[in-house]
C-alpha cells in the first residue's frame, strides 16, 4: 500500500504521500457511531490495533492522521501518551502528525478538554501534533504565536514540527516542483485504469449462497428490480465524487449501472424499480411483471455517506427493501440477490427466501459491469468476506472469538427448546469470514508439514494440494489458520496466519507452498510484551488439520 503511493522514490512525478489513517481506535467506537468514544485495553491496542501502523511505518509512510475521536477517555489528538510515547518512541515514527479536519477546535467545542482555542493548540501540539487542519480561518495559527511568545510552547518543539514537514517536502520534491503538471499523467480516467477498476471490482465480489441458480443464461427471462439496481451513487458510496457521494451531477459519464450492464450482455432484461431505499414504488406491479420471467434480480441498497451522516441506527435492511423481498418471493420464482453497501446489512429474515446472493460491497464505477458479468458467468466470483457477516444487531462476534463465545447456540438440543428459544436456534452469524463460493468446486488433499516440532526462530513450511473439481476455470484463496491450544492468555479460536490466491483451469491440480514464520503465533501477553509461549498448536487448511508444536 506504502510503496504503491510512494513507491521507492516519492519524487517521482507519479507518486505521493501516504498517509496512515485514523491513528488510532476510530474503527472501534464502542457505540458504533462515527467520532464516539473507544475503549481499548492496552493488551489489545498493542496486539490489534498497532501491528498495521507498525507495518506501515517500517514501509516509510510520511504522514499519518490523527482518529478524530477519543481512546480510553483522552482524545487522541491531546494525547502525549499515544502520539508521542508510542507513536514516536515506540513504533519510531519520522513523519508528520497531522489532525483531521477541525479537530483542535472539536478538543474544546465537542470534547470539552479545553476552554477555549489556544488551551486545545496547546494540548495538541505539547501531546505532539505537526499540522492543524483548520481551514475556514487563522484561529490555530494566532493561538500558536501567541503560545509560542509567552513561552508556553517551547520554540524548540515548533522548530521539530517545522522540520518533520520541510523534510517531507523535500522527499516529494515540492521545492524543485511546487505543482504537478497534468500532462504527467496520461493515463489518469484511461482504458487502462478502467479496466484495472473492473479486475478489482470482480475479485472483490463475494458469493455467499447459490443453490444451482447462477450462472444464468443470456436466454432467461430476468427481472431486475431494487433500488440498487439503477443507481450509480449506490455502488460507489461516501468519499467517491463527492464527500457523501449522493449528487448525482458528479457521476461519470458513460459507466453503468446494473440493469443497464445486464441489458447489455442480454436482451431479455427487464427493468422495474420495486422499492426505493426505504419506500414502496411498485411493488405490487413489480410482483404481477415476474409472472412474465424466469428469475428476479433484487438489487439491494443503502443509501451512500461517509462519517457522522453515514451513522444509522439499526442494521437491518429497511422494512420496504425486506418487504420487496418477501413479495417478490410469493412469484414461485427464484430470487438472486445483489447487495452493494457500505458495511454487512442484516438479511436474516429474508435471506431464507434467496436462492442465491452476491456481496458487491461498494464496487465502484465498474461494479454494474462487474455484476453483470459474474451473473452471467463472464466472471467466476473468488472473493472472500473480509468479515464476519453479523446475524443478529448487537451481536458481532468475529471469527478469532475467544472459546466461551459460543457461536452454534442450544448446540445438541431439540425437544427441550421453547417456541421464542427454537427461532435462535444455530449459527449466531450469518456467515463466517473467509466465505465465499465459486462457481467452480475446490478440493483440499495432503496437508503437510516439513516437521511436527519447532523453534521459536524456525518457519512453518506448509504444502497442501488444491484441485479444481470442476469444468470451470477458477480461483481460490487458500487461508491458513492456527490455533494455540493453551495458552497465558485465553486464546482464540483461530487465527489467520496466511493465504494466498491461487487460479486454475478445470480439473487442474496444484501443490500450494506457503511459509509462516513461527514467530508470528505471538501475542501480548499479561505483562503486554509480546511473548511467543511453547506449546501444541493446531493449523487448518480448508476442512484438513495437523498438528505441531513450538518449543524454546
Amino acid at each position: 500500500f506504502v510503496k504503491g503511493y510512494q513507491g521507492e522514490d516519492p519524487k517521482h512525478p507519479q507518486k505521493e504521500a501516504a498517509c496512515l489513517k485514523h491513528y488510532v481506535g476510530y474503527s472501534f467506537p464502542l457505540s458504533g457511531k462515527d467520532r464516539t468514544p473507544t475503549w481499548i485495553p492496552d493488551r489489545m491496542l498493542k496486539e490489534y490495533f498497532l501491528p498495521t501502523f507498525k507495518t506501515a511505518i517500517d514501509e516509510g509512510a510520511l504522514s499519518i492522521m490523527v482518529n478524530s475521536g477519543e481512546v480510553n477517555g483522552i482524545p487522541v489528538h491531546a494525547s502525549y501518551e499515544l502520539l508521542t510515547k508510542v507513536l514516536r518512541d515506540e513504533l519510531g515514527f519520522e513523519g508528520i502528525i497531522l489532525t483531521d479536519w477541525e479537530d483542535i477546535i472539536k478538543l474544546y467545542k465537542d470534547h470539552h478538554i479545553a476552554a477555549n482555542m489556544k488551551e486545545a493548540v496547546l494540548l495538541a501540539i505539547n501531546a505532539g501534533v505537526d499540522m492543524s487542519m483548520t481551514p475556514n480561518d487563522y484561529s490555530f495559527n494566532d493561538a500558536l504565536i501567541e503560545l509560542v511568545k509567552e513561552g508556553s510552547i517551547k520554540e524548540s518543539r515548533l522548530d521539530e514540527s517545522v522540520r518533520r514537514i520541510l523534510i517531507a517536502k523535500e522527499k516529494l520534491g515540492l521545492f524543485e516542483t511546487p505543482y504537478p503538471n497534468f500532462d504527467d499523467f496520461p493515463k489518469f480516467g484511461s482504458k487502462e485504469h478502467a479496466l484495472q477498476s473492473l479486475q478489482a471490482a470482480k475479485e472483490a465480489i463475494t458469493l455467499v449462497k447459490n443453490e444451482n441458480i447462477l450462472p444464468l443464461s443470456t436466454s432467461t427471462k430476468i427481472l431486475v428490480t431494487g433500488p440498487g439496481a439503477n443507481s450509480l451513487n449506490y455502488i460507489n458510496g461516501g468519499w467517491t465524487h463527492t464527500w457523501q457521494g449522493d449528487e448525482t451531477k458528479y457521476n461519470t459519464l458513460g459507466k453503468n449501472t446494473i440493469q443497464e450492464a445486464l441489458k447489455l450482455l442480454s436482451p431479455n432484461v427487464t427493468y422495474m424499480e420495486g422499492s426505493g431505499l426505504d419506500t414502496n414504488i411498485n411493488t405490487s406491479e413489480t410482483l404481477k411483471e415476474a409472472e412474465n420471467h424466469d428469475v428476479i434480480v433484487v438489487c439491494l441498497a443503502e443509501d451512500p455517506a461517509a462519517e457522522g451522516p453515514a451513522d444509522i441506527n439499526v442494521l437491518d435492511f429497511p422494512k420496504a427493501q425486506q418487504n420487496l423481498v418477501k413479495e417478490l418471493h410469493k412469484s414461485g420464482k427464484p430470487i438472486v440477490v445483489v447487495s452493494t453497501t457500505a458495511r454487512p446489512r442484516i438479511m436474516r429474515e429474508i435471506e431464507p427466501l434467496m436462492n442465491a446472493i452476491l456481496l458487491a460491497y461498494l464496487p465502484g464505477d465498474e461494479g454494474g459491469t462487474a455484476i453483470a458479468e459474474t451473473i452471467f458467468g463472464l466472471n467466476n466470483p473468488s472473493g472472500k468476506l473480509p468479515f464476519t457477516y453479523p446475524k443478529y444487531q448487537g451481536l458481532n462476534i468475529t471469527y478469532d472469538h475467544k472459546h466461551t463465545e459460543k457461536i452454534n447456540r442450544f448446540l445438541g438440543q431439540t425437544s427441550s427448546l421453547s417456541e421464542y428459544d427454537a427461532q435462535f436456534k444455530g449459527l449466531v452469524y450469518q456467515w463466517n469470514f473467509g466465505y465465499g463460493l465459486s462457481y467452480s468446486s475446490f478440493k483440499y488433499t495432503e496437508l503437510k508439514l516439513d516437521k511436527k516440532s519447532y523453534t521459536q526462530s524456525d518457519t512453518l513450511k506448509i504444502e497442501v494440494t488444491l484441485t479444481n473439481d470442476s469444468d470451470i476455470e477458477g480461483s481460490e484463496v487458500v487461508q491458513v489458520f492456527c490455533s494455540d491450544l493453551v495458552a497465558s492468555v485465553t486464546p482464540s479460536v483461530k487465527r489467520l496466519r496466511g493465504f494466498e490466491k491461487i487460479k486454475l483451469k478445470p480439473n487442474e491440480s496444484k501443490r500450494v507452498k506457503l511459509d509462516i514464520p513461527v514467530k508470528e503465533l505471538a501475542f501480548v501477553g499479561i505483562e503486554n510484551e509480546w511473548i511467543l509461549e511453547s506449546g501444541d498448536f493446531t493449523l487448518s487448511v480448508g476442512d484438513l488439520k495437523t498438528n505441531f508444536s513450538v518449543n524454546e
